[in-house]
C-alpha cells in the first residue's frame, strides 16, 4: 500500500512538475567553473534565500537588497570557514545562466572585485564572517588569489558524491519517467523528502538540460530543514523514450554541509 501511495504521489507531481523547475531547456553553458573580475557593482536581487527566479545573466546573486551605506551588523565566527580547513567550498543554489559576486566588503554597497560560476569550487575561507541586521550571513573568501566577501546562503561545504539510483527507484517502486529532464530532476529530488509538503526549495538548475544519448541536468535543492545538511545537489541521467520523454538511468547525489564534514557526511 505504501509503495501505491508513493508511486501515485510522484504521478501526481511529475504533472505539474513545471511549477518547480522550467520546463523549456535552455542552451547548455560551459561547465568549467571560472573567476572573472569586475570593477563594477551591478544590481543585486531582493531575496534573502537562495532563488531559481534570478534575472538570467544579469550578475546579480548575492541575495540581499542594494545599498550604499557602511553595512550595519558585527562579526560573527559560528560555522565561519577557516584556512585549512579540509572541507571543498562550493557555489550553490546559483542558477546556471547567472553568477555569484563576490564583494570588497560585506554586503551590497561594497564593489564587486569577482564574479564567481555556478559550480566554482576550490573556495577557501579566511577565517572572516559578518552577520547583517536582517540576519543574513556573509564570508570572507579566497578564489583564485582574489579575496571578497559573498552571501554564505550561496556557499556550502561539499560532503560525499554517492550513487542513489537503486534507492530512488526502491522508494518509488519503478523507474520513474517524465516529459522533461527538469521533470525527472524534480520526481527525484522529492525521492528525498516525501512526507514534506514542498521536498525543501523548488530545484535550482546550475547544469542546464543538455540530450546527446543520455539527457543529463544537474540541480541545487536547498532549503531542508535540517541545520547541518544544507541540501543536496542532484546529477541526474535520463535515456530518451522513443522521442517521447525520458527515463531515468543514474543519479548521484553531492551533500551540501552547513557547519561541516566529517568522513564525508555532514555534521
Amino acid at each position: 500500500m505504501r509503495r501505491l501511495l508513493v508511486v501515485s504521489w510522484v504521478v501526481a507531481l511529475t504533472a505539474t512538475a513545471c511549477s518547480g523547475v522550467s520546463s523549456t531547456p535552455a542552451d547548455t553553458p560551459g561547465t568549467t567553473a571560472s573567476v572573472t573580475t569586475s570593477s563594477t557593482a551591478p544590481a543585486d536581487t531582493s531575496s534573502s534565500q537562495p532563488t531559481s527566479t534570478t534575472t538570467p545573466g544579469s550578475s546579480t546573486t548575492d541575495g540581499v537588497a542594494p545599498t550604499t551605506t557602511t553595512p550595519e551588523g558585527m562579526p560573527i565566527d559560528l560555522w565561519v570557514p577557516h584556512p585549512g580547513e579540509g572541507p571543498v567550498i562550493g557555489v550553490v543554489g546559483v542558477r546556471y545562466d547567472d553568477v555569484l559576486n563576490l564583494r570588497a566588503g560585506p554586503g551590497t554597497g561594497s564593489v564587486v572585485v569577482a564574479t564567481l560560476d555556478p559550480l566554482q569550487d576550490g573556495i577557501v575561507g579566511t577565517g572572516n564572517g559578518w552577520q547583517m541586521p536582517s540576519g543574513a550571513v556573509w564570508w570572507e573568501v579566497e578564489v583564485d588569489g582574489i579575496v571578497g566577501w559573498a552571501n554564505q546562503s550561496f556557499l556550502s561545504r561539499m560532503g560525499d558524491v554517492l550513487d542513489l539510483t537503486s534507492e530512488v527507484v526502491a522508494a518509488i517502486g519503478l523507474i520513474p519517467t517524465a516529459a522533461t529532464m527538469e521533470e525527472l530532476a524534480l520526481t527525484v529530488a522529492c525521492v528525498h523528502d516525501p512526507e514534506s509538503e514542498d521536498c525543501g526549495s523548488a530545484p535550482v538548475v546550475v547544469v542546464a538540460p543538455t540530450v546527446a544519448d543520455l539527457g543529463e541536468i544537474t540541480v541545487d535543492v536547498l532549503g531542508l530543514a535540517d541545520d547541518s545538511t544544507a541540501g543536496y545537489r542532484l546529477h541526474v541521467f535520463g535515456e530518451p523514450v522513443d522521442g517521447d520523454g525520458f527515463s531515468l538511468t543514474a543519479v548521484e547525489r553531492t551533500l551540501l554541509c552547513t557547519r561541516g564534514v566529517d568522513d564525508g557526511l555532514c555534521i
